[in-house]
This record gives structure tokens, sequence and C-alpha cells, in this order.
């Protein structure tokens, strides 16, 4: 189905033919007609997880300089890169969406400074040892890898290009995740404790990872945005079910415990019963008030002030060759 052209046609004709293509899972462009629900809903989405990218580079960042061979802090290093190239790309997608809305890159990294911007709970929190490093690539990497796969057929078309690229880095991301792990579940008993005390730590934020169950996950009858424009086509709860059995029969085979008394696959109901979060605690966390919020935002925000010449020197140079050219 070709573009429509909506010159003389009614608001609710062009939310018509909108949804005509979405249903035929035609890609929506920037330049095309979209309503602001649409708009306001991929902002919202892209722009936090273009910065969960940037904010999730800084638990690794952490361990650079400490890790502990030259080829952990190149892997590492590697990995950091990605991960700040990945919400770079993310932010250029929400910029070309911010633009009829008069918004800026400015204005999305103000945002953040003030924790009006939310990002993923996991980056809030405290890495204190290499184990941490590990659960981090290995775990929340593959929650991460399960939910940005599930959107690469977004109806939103550069999202979803975006997204191919950044699956492919993912997959490098996991190979290293898994590499750290084994490496300490192979390793001396204080290296498996290091291994088991963070997964002890990390369990309850990577359940809290997905969000909370949503509207159809508890059988509400109002339609979830993201589903309805088809941002996104499985629900958190969906996630998070797909994420238990893929890790949680990997976690027991490296002989590690998880710290759930209450976990198990329910056969009737085929899906896993497990202890919920403290959903209290995630809406504290998101909204800026976790552990290392505070510090890790002043960071973000320390360096994009000290570059700021950076970019004042780039538009000049832009501004300088656009003058040439015309």
């Amino acid at each position: 189905m070709k573009a429509i052209q909506f010159s003389g046609l009614t608001e609710e004709e062009k939310y018509q033919h909108f949804m005509e293509r979405i249903e035929m899972d035609e890609k929506i462009e920037a330049n095309d007609w979209m309503p602001d629900e649409y708009r306001n809903a991929l902002i919202k989405l892209i722009s936090s997880h273009g910065i969960s990218e940037i904010m999730g580079a800084l638990p690794e960042k952490e361990w650079v300089p400490k890790a502990p061979t030259i080829d952990r802090k190149l892997s590492i290093m590697a990995k950091v890169q990605d991960e700040m190239g990945h919400g770079q790309l993310l932010l250029r997608v929400t910029e070309d969406l911010s633009k009829p809305l008069g918004r800026t890159r400015e204005d999305i990294m103000n945002d953040l400074f003030s924790k009006k911007l939310k990002f993923h709970n996991v980056f809030h929190m405290p890495s204190p040892t290499w184990g941490d490093a590990a659960i981090i690539a290995w775990l929340v990497d593959g929650a991460a890898i399960l939910t940005q796969t599930m959107m690469l057929k977004t109806s939103y078309g550069p999202y979803g290009r975006a997204l191919k690229r950044i699956c492919q880095e993912e997959s490098f991301h996991a190979k290293h995740g898994e590499s750290l792990t084994l490496a300490l579940a192979a390793g001396t008993d204080s290296q498996k404790q290091l291994l088991q005390d963070s997964l002890d730590r990390w369990w309850e934020p990577l359940l809290m990872f997905f969000g909370p169950k949503s509207k159809k996950d508890v059988g509400h009858s109002s339609v979830d945005i993201n589903i309805k424009y088809k941002l996104r086509s499985k629900t958190n709860e969906e996630l998070r079910q797909e994420f238990l059995s893929k890790y949680v029969p990997k976690i027991k085979m490296l002989g590690l415990t998880i710290p759930d008394d209450t976990l198990r696959f329910d056969e009737e109901r085929q899906e896993w019963s497990y202890q919920e979060p403290d959903w209290k605690k995630f809406k504290q966390i998101v909204s800026g008030d976790g552990p290392k919020t505070d510090e890790r935002v002043s960071l973000r925000r320390d360096s994009y002030k000290s570059n700021a010449w950076v970019r004042e020197a780039l538009s000049n140079h832009y501004q300088q060759r656009k003058f040439q050219i015309s």
C-alpha cells in the first residue's frame, strides 16, 4: 500500500489510513504523517532506550581499569564503546521524531539531567565486584537482547533499522558475558562465591527489568499503546517468562542458586511462578532515586558540559561546509 497524500483529508480519515498501513505491516518513516499519540509513544520509547544504552555503559566502564587481564580489559572496553554508539544512534532517531515538536538533542539530555527522562532500573544499581561485570554482560544484556529482537519488526522503520545493527553487535556482548560467567563458575571457591553473590544482588533488578505486568497481562480491557501501533509485539510478562525459560536452566547448570525459593515452572499453566519484585522500589529507582543514580547522572552531566566545545566546533564546521556548498 503506497503512502497516502493527506491533503484535503480530515484528521479521522488520516488516522484511518495510518492504521491501515499499521495493520498491513507497512513501515512508517520519519517524514510520514503520524498521529500525535504514535509520535509521542515513539519518542518516549526510543529516547528511554537510547539513554539506557548510554547509562548502561557506566557500570561496566567502572571495571575497565580494574579488569583482571589485558584481554578482559579490551573486551569490556569494546563493549562500553558499542553501548555508547547504540545510544547515539537511537538519540538521532529520537531527534528526527522530535524536530516537529521543536525539541533538540540538548532538550533530551536536559531531560536526563533533571530526571524527567527515565532509564532502565538495572543501570541505577552498583557494580562492586568483577562478578557484577559478568552478570551484567550475561543476564542484563540477555534480557535486553530478548526485548530488542522482539522489536526488530517494529512499525517504525528507522527504529527497526537501528535495532538490526544493535542486535548484531549485542551478539558479541552475549558471548563476552558467557565467557566471563563460565570462567568464574569454573574457578576457585572464592570466584564461584563472587558470582553467586552478584546473582543474589541482581536477581530482583533482573525481574524488574521488563517492567510491571501490563494491561493485557492482568486482563485489563485497555489496549497497550505500543502493541496497538505494533511498536512491540510482546507484553512485559511474556518477555519475563521468556527470560526465565531461557536462563533459569543455564543458571542451575552452572551450580548457582537462584535466590527465590518460590520459583517453579507450573506445568498446568505453562508459565513460571516467582516471587514478585518490590514494584514500589522499582518506581522509586526509575524515577531517579536509585543507589547510583545521582552519581551516574552527575558523571554524564559533567561529561556533556566538558565536551560542549566539541559539539560547537562540529556545528561551526557543518555550517561552514553548508555555506560553501550553497
